[in-house]
């Protein structure tokens, strides 16, 4: 575990080092063995840290392209959920279009004109130049009254012919819509696309606050679950005619991974889509608060700690890559290159060197681990190996820790700080439960994580292990 840490400070101190392999180069993507987490097909873990690029294909050119996929491979990201097709017809930067009503992909590459789908060739392959996969949402599900099961076929296989030998493509049916609308046409697309490409990894991605293994589960198409804990705040209802849990569990992102892995037969699961950075709070009204970089903070570690293999973050402003002229959605303010900067946004690297400096693919939620724990945002959410222990805290209140879930008869412990990578050595603790404090005030964006190892004094003549 200690010379997991040393790189940590290593990695922080000095920045990432120039990527020398693609992600791909371990094998195509594969569910683990125990069913939580995604892996290489050689057994090498990957912990997914996706940003929301919906747009990307209408709204960046080229240039654009490439300068957005170089900053986010360089602060960590390796996943880019874009919409494909958000329109009947939907256009692109450069005026052409994907698709018509018809649904006929059979004229839709010219000889010398740089049309849409070359567009979004281009997209993957600078996805790929810089070791990022594309998940690549396949049509908005606002648009699934516009397509039968011909349709989806003949557009699913379209897909899968085009793509299936593309090494970072990630599969997502669906789009923001209820898994019982329409089911038989995202059946028909699923199946289409495997048909043609039974090696790259297929989920759905639900309307907000569901998840996926509700409807899905038993798809012999899909390998990994996807939900979205969405944008509202606790006991913001905004009157949801299709609400799904309970009022005053909107934020409680690492419900819906216990609701996922309570399914038969269990899958990995990740949150697909939670509140953005810099968007209302509900979505629909200016007048309130912005989510902001601790928010976003908590609902990656709340998810992964409770066993998500990774997760997805986003931005307001980067989703709809908005600019000055054009009209926005959310009442996006900043442009999308301004947004790119903003704190949440580079701090989601930590949680993924974290989680990577250990053994997380063996690791489990450990709640038990939290003695008299709080609610919403005083509840510390944990997660354990066999020789780690991590205990997120968002709102600064003190912590009971029973040290005695994990080996070693003495423990060590870090004060972990997610907005910059920090770690503060807090010393050795007898093996017992013991309260973690530390001089931050209350609900201020003080969110620590609790590195917790055995002591290196557990070892022969002190050395670490």
């Amino acid at each position: 575990m200690y010379r997991y840490l040393v790189a940590i400070f290593l990695f922080v101190a000095l920045g990432a080092s120039a990527q020398t392999k693609r992600p791909w180069d371990h094998g195509a993507l594969r569910v683990s063995d125990n069913n939580r987490y995604i892996v290489h097909a050689d057994g090498t873990p990957f912990f997914w840290l996706g940003n929301t690029a919906w747009l990307m294909p209408e709204r960046l050119n080229r240039d654009e392209v490439g300068r957005f996929l170089r900053h986010d491979a360089q602060v960590g990201y390796n996943v880019e959920l874009v919409q494909t097709l958000n329109a009947i017809p939907t256009f692109n930067v450069y005026g052409h279009a994907g698709n018509n009503a018809d649904f006929d992909f059979s004229s839709v590459s010219q000889e010398g004109v740089y049309g849409y789908w070359e567009h979004m060739d281009y997209i993957v392959d600078v996805a790929a130049a810089n070791g990022i996969y594309i998940g690549m949402v396949c049509i908005w599900g606002s648009q699934v009254n516009a397509m039968d099961e011909a349709k989806a076929t003949a557009y699913g296989k379209f897909l899968g012919q085009r793509y299936r030998d593309k090494p970072n493509i990630i599969w997502l049916i669906g789009g923001d819509i209820r898994g019982d609308r329409k089911p038989e046409v995202w059946d028909a697309l699923a199946r289409a696309i495997r048909s043609e490409d039974d090696t790259h990894l297929m989920s759905f991605h639900p309307r907000g606050r569901t998840t996926s293994a509700w409807w899905w589960n038993d798809r012999e198409w899909i390998d990994f679950n996807m939900f979205q804990s969405g944008h509202r705040r606790y006991g913001q209802r905004r009157g949801d005619g299709d609400y799904t849990i309970a009022e005053h569990t909107e934020e409680d992102s690492w419900r819906y991974v216990e609701m996922s892995t309570a399914q038969a037969p269990l899958r990995p699961v990740i949150d697909g889509e939670p509140s953005y950075e810099d968007i209302p709070q509900g979505l629909h009204s200016n007048d309130d608060p912005r989510w902001a970089d601790h928010d976003v903070r908590r609902y990656a570690y709340w998810s992964v700690f409770a066993g998500s293999f990774g997760h997805t973050y986003g931005h307001n402003s980067v989703m709809q890559f908005y600019r000055p002229g054009y009209n926005p959605a959310y009442f996006a303010t900043k442009p999308w290159w301004e947004a790119i900067h903003d704190p949440g946004y580079n701090q989601m690297k930590y949680l993924k060197q974290l989680m990577t400096s250990v053994d997380y693919t063996e690791g489990r939620a450990c709640q038990e681990a939290i003695v008299d724990n709080g609610e919403r945002y005083d509840r510390a959410a944990a997660f354990a190996g066999k020789d780690f222990l991590l205990v997120y805290n968002y709102s600064a209140r003190p912590v009971k820790i029973d040290l005695r879930v994990i080996e070693g008869d003495r423990k060590h412990i870090y004060l972990m700080n997610p907005a910059n990578g920090e770690m503060e050595d807090l010393g050795d603790y007898p093996n017992e439960i013991v309260e973690i404090a530390y001089d931050a005030p209350y609900m201020r964006g003080e969110d620590r994580v609790i590195v917790i190892s055995p002591s290196p004094h557990n070892s022969p003549k002190g050395e670490l292990p």
